[in-house]
This record gives C-alpha cells, sequence and structure tokens, in this order.
C-alpha cells in the first residue's frame, strides 16, 4: 500500500506504512521463527508458546515477503521435504503429524491454490526450479480430472505410476480459486511483476524442460495489449514482444534486484 501512496503523492502515509510494515516483520520473525527447526511456527499456544507444527502456511510468508532473505533456503527445503510433497503438490500437513489425514479437509490434502502461492513465493526468493515443480505437478494432478477442471482440494498418495490424485468429496468443482491457481502458477514460470506507476512489465522467466515453449496472448498493461513469447535456449529462457509495444517489458532478476512480489503484481 506505500507503493499506492507514493503514486498518489502522498509520501507521508507512504513512510507511515512502510515503518509499521518493518515493526511487523521484525516482530513476526523474533516470535514466530524456530532456529533449531528452522521453520515457523504454526501459531502460538494459550501461553504464547511455539506450536511447532509443520504446515504448508510458511509458504505464504515467502509469498509475503516476510522472510528474511537468508532463511528462505531452509523453508523451501522444508516445504519440499518427502512428508510435505506428494508429487501432486505440496500437502497442508506433514505426513509425519499425528493428526495426519490426506483424506480430511485440511489435514493433508492437497489445495491448488495453497500450491500456487507456496510456488509464488520460492519464485520471489529466487527458486525458479522449485516453483516450476510446483507448477508440473498440479498441471500433472489436473490432467485427472475431468476438462482439466481443478476442484477446491484432492489427495493422493506419493506419486507414482499406478495412482492418481482423487477430489475430495465435498470439494467445489469448478472453484474461483482452484481456476486462479492455473494464472498465479503461469506467473509464477515467467516472473510477470507488473509495474503499474512507471508503465512497464517486468518478467524474470524460468520454463523447464517440460514447458519448453509458451507465448501469453492479449495481456493488458494499462491501455497496452501485448502478446509475449517465452521458449527455452539451454537452461535460459528468452522472450519476445510479438505484439504491443516492446519497450513496455524488461527484464528483472526479482530476486537479486529486490523487486518485492505483492498481492497486487497477481495479473487478470
Amino acid at each position: 500500500m506505500a507503493e499506492v501512496f507514493d503514486a498518489l503523492g502522498k509520501p507521508k502515509r507512504a513512510t507511515e506504512l512502510r515503518s509499521k510494515a518493518s515493526a511487523l516483520f521484525a516482530r513476526f520473525n523474533d516470535v514466530f521463527w524456530d532456529e533449531e527447526l528452522g521453520f515457523y511456527a504454526y501459531t502460538l499456544d494459550g501461553d504464547k508458546k511455539k506450536v511447532l507444527t509443520i504446515a504448508s502456511n510458511a509458504g505464504h510468508c515467502l509469498w509475503s515477503g516476510i522472510v528474511p532473505a537468508e532463511r528462505a533456503k531452509r523453508v523451501v527445503e522444508r516445504l519440499i521435504a518427502p512428508d510435505m510433497w506428494t508429487g501432486w503438490g505440496i500437502r497442508t500437513l506433514s505426513a509425519d503429524h499425528p493428526a495426519f489425514n490426506p483424506y480430511n479437509y485440511q489435514t493433508g490434502s492437497v489445495w491448488p491454490h495453497d500450491n500456487a502461492i507456496i510456488a509464488m513465493g520460492f519464485k520471489r526468493y529466487g527458486f525458479h526450479k522449485e516453483a516450476a515443480r510446483v507448477a508440473h505437478d498440479v498441471s500433472l494432478a489436473a490432467s485427472h480430472f475431468l476438462l482439466n477442471q481443478l476442484p477446491e482440494l484432492y489427495t493422493a498418495s506419493e506419486r507414482n505410476e499406478s495412482n492418481f490424485p482423487v477430489q475430495y468429496i465435498g470439494a467445489n468443482v469448478p472453484q474461483a480459486w482452484a481456476a486462479g491457481s492455473v494464472f498465479m502458477l503461469t506467473q509464477a514460470l515467467l516472473g510477470f511483476f507488473p509495474a503499474a506507476p512507471h508503465n512497464k512489465l517486468y518478467v524474470d522467466p524460468y520454463l523447464p524442460a517440460w514447458l519448453p515453449d509458451l507465448t501469453v496472448h492479449d495481456l493488458r498493461i494499462g491501455k497496452h495489449m501485448l502478446d509475449i513469447r517465452f521458449w527455452r535456449e539451454g537452461e535460459q529462457t528468452a522472450f519476445e514482444v510479438i505484439k504491443g509495444d516492446p519497450k513496455l517489458v524488461e527484464h528483472r532478476d526479482l530476486a537479486t534486484e529486490g523487486l518485492e512480489l505483492r498481492t497486487s503484481s497477481v495479473f487478470i
């Protein structure tokens, strides 16, 4: 929001919001981080003691940017550990937890929108391959559902050649945030960062081997409309604006150059 007030010419309010954000950043990391676990506490109990449950929520912390850069690798590695990773996406709860039940609503099932947010968190901190891995496995899961429609949530044993995901009995399908996850996973692959005040679209693309060529059509940036093609060249990803003004699109390394991916960077 501070960026919005900057653009509106209200620097005082922007400074106030940045101060509040900085204080929240420090307090959250002081209270919720557990150094021995190398992860964030799930919650605090009634006595303000850490509950050290391993759940997917910490991936949302990456997406929000509240994780210090030096801690990001440990959080990413914990989220893709075997007890959290199904091969169809990241579970809501560790398989090692006593309450784990992959057929229950939030105790081990896989939620597409949850995984999309986590993938964006991975991308934000420069973990491009891990973000692509999430996109691959959720996409693969979608291929097992009617019309490729992702349900609100689904479950499965660890992926192998003989099993497949099954939607939760009470899951909504079609479901808005499950459908929206497809766009967010695409954004995680292509590293879209719209910077409206600068009339720019920054991109930091990484296409994996399983998706070597991708073209986005009718992408609206303000009053402009763009078609952009992305393709792999070895281990790198190149791009070309094939319709619209190429000056609007610029490559930036979103992790090392400090550009922040926020909720407002989601494109529609």
